[in-house]
């Protein structure tokens, strides 16, 4: 089991930046691929970025790539999702992910994960 908690987010402008924590639960944090999905009011939960475990691999969506990073540091157990030049069509709210996957074809399918978090609202005003 493991449990997931963000922080970090809130109101800013276009153009700033906000980085988003993701504190998790458990003594095998670093085997879980980590994921950051977002979703706005009336449209479908959209992927936008994961890292791999202790090798680290990153994927990004289209859409935020050059502007998000995820990292992590699993001595803390913690992902991060560091995100600049923000943009009002940003604003969702952040969901945390996590799941053994094994498979590069999963990392982008929120079906594919067993452990969410809660979710942090981000808001990215013109």
């Amino acid at each position: 089991q493991v449990q997931l908690v963000e922080s970090g987010g809130g109101l800013v402008q276009a153009g700033d930046s906000l980085r988003l924590s993701c504190a998790a639960s458990g003594r095998t944090f670093s085997l879980y691929t980590m994921g950051w999905f977002r979703q706005a009011p009336g449209k479908e939960r959209q992927f936008v970025a994961a890292i791999r475990g202790s090798g680290g691999g990153t994927y990004y969506a289209d859409s935020v790539q050059g502007r998000f990073t995820i990292s992590r540091d699993n001595a803390k157990n913690t992902v991060y999702l560091q995100m600049n030049s923000l943009k009002p069509e940003d604003t969702a709210v952040y969901v945390c992910a996590a799941d053994l996957l094994r498979s590069v074809s999963d990392i982008a399918k929120y079906a594919k994960y067993d452990y969410w978090g809660q979710g942090t609202q981000v808001t990215v005003s013109s």
